[in-house]
């Protein structure tokens, strides 16, 4: 895999464990307040992570962490990540994906060789306006049979949407409640002011209470767990 970065240990990307994450390059979207731009654009990669140096660091530390957080950029994008996963596993690590959703046909497999425990999904807004959120054309088709996958999966998931003031309206919340209807954990987190050198669209802001509220009255009904950060 190309890997852009590598922390050792999280306490908070992985719900319940002590976790590495990985960080891959590359990314088929241009969401327009996205916060790992030097994950997501070629001109701004650093040289890569070679896959052996993650392991070497994994295996010193069997018994110490819980599991291993797969996140980027895009992470189905890359061709070795199920080769990825599968020595993940043979060490012992539970493994988590972050993931939009883009390459079902790489969730099923995944899926199929019980390689995940935990899966998050990125939900960027409601599918008739997907563009203006990821930046590109998106065959909305591959994100409802992505969610299909994880929802009818054995493995833990969340679905969650970042806020942005100035992009996200309360019709777009509103509009989110009928495909996150049922599933069993979704949350809504803020959109926080990337580093000046990434100049983030000026008028994209940390959003306010009133569509925090919004999201809470659409969706807490619609989900198991309904959760804000």
């Amino acid at each position: 895999m190309k890997i852009g970065g590598y922390q050792k240990s999280s306490l908070i990307d992985f719900p319940g464990k002590t976790a590495a994450v990985v960080f891959t390059q590359g990314c088929g979207w241009r969401c327009p307040f996205c916060h790992n731009r030097a994950l997501v654009y070629p001109a701004r990669f650093q040289p890569a992570v070679p896959e052996q140096e993650i392991f070497d660091h994994l295996e010193l530390r069997q018994g110490q962490l819980d599991g291993v957080v797969v996140t980027g950029g895009e992470p189905t994008m890359q061709t070795g990540l199920v080769d990825f996963f599968r020595r993940v596993r043979k060490l012992g690590f539970a493994t988590k994906l972050d993931t939009n959703g883009s390459h079902p046909d790489v969730l099923s497999q995944l899926f199929s060789e019980d390689l995940l425990d935990y899966v998050a999904m990125d939900i960027k807004g409601p599918l008739h306006d997907y563009k203006r959120f990821a930046g590109c054309d998106v065959d909305t088709g591959t994100i409802e049979l992505s969610i299909e996958l994880i929802k009818q999966s054995k493995v833990r998931y969340e679905f969650r949407t970042t806020l942005v003031g100035g992009l996200h309206t309360r019709e777009h919340i509103n509009q989110l409640a009928p495909l996150m209807y049922g599933v069993s954990r979704y949350a809504v987190q803020t959109y926080r002011m990337p580093p000046s050198d990434f100049r983030a669209h000026p008028a994209f802001t940390p959003p306010d209470a009133e569509l925090f509220h919004t999201a809470s009255e659409a969706l807490r009904d619609q989900v198991e767990e309904f959760l804000v950060r």
